[in-house]
């Protein structure tokens, strides 16, 4: 019985899921979103957000931590140069799971997993920059400012 257990397999075993989420985790901390399945979605998020806390401290033993679950020297690299830059002021919560129907072929539930603060759609800090930096103007104010100038230099042309 599995009473208490809540480490979901994936129907693997114990080197073929490490090999599997090691892989899914280098894929997810390269190229910043992933689409697979919900249920490998739910267990490389338990996987990969202690990760990802860890690379805030850049610290050898960090990284050597880091590099014993991940096993790939560049992928610890960007997550500690990119990934622990971007998510320095965060609590927790680095990854977004959004579900994305079913896959044609087997009916398996699939999802989008990605790296939050590398979504310019979602993310608030863009928006907040974009309109702090655009200026508020009126047509009313452009219509008066136009028509002096306008009549100035018709009544010096005419003369």
């Amino acid at each position: 019985m599995r009473h208490g257990d809540k480490v979901n397999n994936l129907g693997r075993k114990s080197a073929h899921r490490k090999a599997l989420m090691a892989n899914l985790a280098c894929s997810l901390i390269e190229h910043k979103r992933i689409f697979t399945t919900t249920a490998k979605a739910k267990a490389l998020r338990t996987y990969v957000e202690p990760l990802i806390t860890k690379s805030k401290e850049d610290t050898t033993h960090s990284r050597r931590m880091a590099f014993s679950y991940l096993k790939n020297k560049d992928v610890v690299s960007i997550l500690f140069k990119d990934v622990a830059l971007k998510v320095a002021e965060r609590k927790g919560g680095y990854t977004r799971i959004i579900k994305t129907g079913t896959r044609p072929g087997d009916a398996s539930d699939m999802a989008l997993i990605e790296l939050v603060d590398f979504n310019e759609l979602y993310s608030s800090n863009k928006s907040a920059e974009g309109t702090e930096k655009k200026a508020k103007t009126t047509r009313r104010s452009r219509a008066k400012k136009a028509s002096p100038k306008a009549t100035g230099t018709e009544e010096a042309s005419a003369e």
